[in-house]
């Protein structure tokens, strides 16, 4: 397993393949223990790196991956089956957005890693299959410390997708349905969790 996961660390310096920074998949694990998750959604898989560090966490985890893109859906599966994980994540070929999940699923957990102008679709949609006392994580909000100086990036993509990403975070700030923490871990983490509606 061990062996494994750095073969992913290098797969994914050598290809350009961005994965959870070490610090940030740390504290999601530690997350995972401290608050006996059981039930995690991950939307973006890359290459399984996140997904079977946090089915890693405790021995009843199970994780739901979600990957659009082939080459990492490939690339995951293979890991997956590396690490003899196949009965602890089941990985989805298929975009977030048009995935339709059955009604009555619940995760304890949803994990938002993929595509950072969707960060906001993905939590609108998804939120109506977290757990009761479930929680929704958000990595790379600061991404690579570009988050809050946006004006100052010369690139138009890059400014846009910064801007989104900020976008994001005030929304989070100024969602009424949910309270968010944010840490300074690894690349940006928010933690949102459901307000309870006074009886």
């Amino acid at each position: 397993m061990k062996q494994a996961i750095l073969d992913m660390e290098s797969y994914a310096k050598e290809n350009n393949i961005p994965i959870m920074q070490k610090e940030g998949i740390a504290f999601l694990m530690k997350y995972i223990k401290a608050n006996n998750i059981k039930n995690i959604l991950e939307i973006g898989s890359a290459i399984g790196y996140s997904a079977i560090l946090m089915a890693s966490s405790n021995n009843d985890v199970k994780v739901t991956t979600i990957e659009r893109d082939e080459t990492c859906y490939l690339e995951c599966l293979k890991n997956v089956k590396k690490c003899e994980f196949e009965t602890k994540v089941s990985v989805v070929f298929q975009d977030a957005l048009e995935l339709n999940l059955a009604e009555g699923t619940e995760f304890d957990l949803i994990f938002i890693d993929a595509a950072k102008g969707q960060y906001k679709k993905f939590f609108e949609k998804f939120k109506y299959f977290l757990a009761p006392n479930g929680v929704i994580i958000t990595d790379n909000l600061k991404f690579h410390g570009y988050v809050g100086k946006s004006e100052t990036i010369e690139s138009k993509n890059l400014r846009q997708l910064v801007e989104k990403i900020e976008g994001y975070i005030d929304f989070l700030k100024t969602n009424e349905e949910f309270e968010t923490k944010f840490y300074d871990v690894g690349d940006g983490i928010s933690i949102s969790t459901r307000v309870e509606n006074e009886k």
